[in-house]
């Protein structure tokens, strides 16, 4: 447990529906240090067994459900204080998954007796997009707030961290002599996901202050994805030929089959992933996001040419 944390989410029993992915990983160390009682519940459970020496006896369970069969989210949320809404994709049914079957969850949790649910969305998300993720998180927003009228809806930005495979795919590229870089001018807005985590414990720790509405949660900097991989390089001391890509080019690419990057992702990454300003942020939960720069020199070390050997040192003053 960290040192001098409050555990004012003491003994409140919280299910985490896609609790085992990057975001619910994080997020459940969180809870746990503040004392909840966790049911993750995933269509792979086998993974959050990771979890579970970072929790006390008895206090992490485990379930498998595949929210597409409503009688599994029962089974998952029956008895529970508080849900916490992690399930996304980009391919698939997105309706079923993250569009009305959002609201659907939240419907399941309101009669099984849950006092609490966050839903965790996307900035960007926009009932009128023609990307067809970003259209089913804003159906789901709707489904949820429909069927769970007290939830709160946390729309994050790129989240990154120090397992994400958001950072750890760029540095891996860095080794190239020449690196293309899709939509270079796109404007992005990382956020920490230790940070993410927090605010949404804080929600769940004061949800009468928050019941009902939406946060768009970013990080303190707005970065383009030209200036993010060479910030990038310069933590890995790496020295590519960093080359933007056209938006004719990009979209031909991203077209193509067996391509880093779909034609969806690409539409998605051009039309940047930014906060609004529409609707309060991260600070109005009690965060004070951390910059990208506070991390990068020191997670990205393994990337440089010798590894960890081959990290500078510093000369005694």
């Amino acid at each position: 447990m960290a040192i001098g944390r409050t555990r004012d989410l003491d003994g409140m029993v919280i299910a985490l529906l896609g609790g085992t992915g990057f975001f619910g990983t994080h997020l459940a160390q969180e809870l746990l240090d503040r004392g909840a009682r966790l049911r993750i519940a995933s269509r792979h459970p086998e993974k959050a067994f990771r979890v579970k020496p970072l929790a006390e006896l008895g206090q992490v369970q485990v379930v498998a459900v595949d929210v597409t069969r409503p009688h599994t989210v029962e089974v998952a949320l029956t008895g529970v204080d508080a849900v916490v809404n992690l399930v996304g994709a980009f391919a698939g049914d997105l309706d079923a998954v993250q569009g009305s079957g959002a609201g659907r969850i939240a419907a399941i949790a309101r009669t099984s007796g849950a006092r609490i649910f966050v839903h965790i969305s996307a900035i960007g998300a926009d009932p009128q997009s023609p990307v067809g993720y970003a259209r089913s998180k804003a159906d789901g927003e709707t489904a949820v707030l429909a069927a769970f009228p007290d939830a709160v809806v946390i729309r994050p930005s790129i989240l990154f961290g120090m397992d994400d495979t958001f950072l750890n795919m760029f540095a891996g590229l860095m080794a190239m002599p020449v690196l293309p870089v899709f939509a270079p001018d796109a404007r992005l807005q990382p956020l920490d996901i230790d940070d993410a985590a927090q605010a949404i414990g804080n929600v769940l720790a004061a949800p009468a202050v928050h019941a009902g509405k939406t946060y768009e949660i970013a990080g303190p900097e707005v970065l383009t994805m030209l200036e993010l991989n060479r910030r990038i390089a310069r933590a890995t001391e790496r020295s590519p030929l960093l080359i933007g890509l056209p938006d004719g080019v990009g979209a031909l690419i991203a077209a193509m089959p067996l391509t880093p990057i779909s034609r969806d992702q690409y539409a998605l990454l051009r039309q940047g992933n930014v906060a609004s300003g529409a609707f309060a942020g991260i600070t109005e939960l009690g965060v004070r996001a951390r910059p990208l720069d506070l991390f990068l020199e020191r997670w990205l070390v393994t990337y440089r040419k010798h590894g960890r050997f081959g990290a500078r040192t510093r000369k005694a003053v």
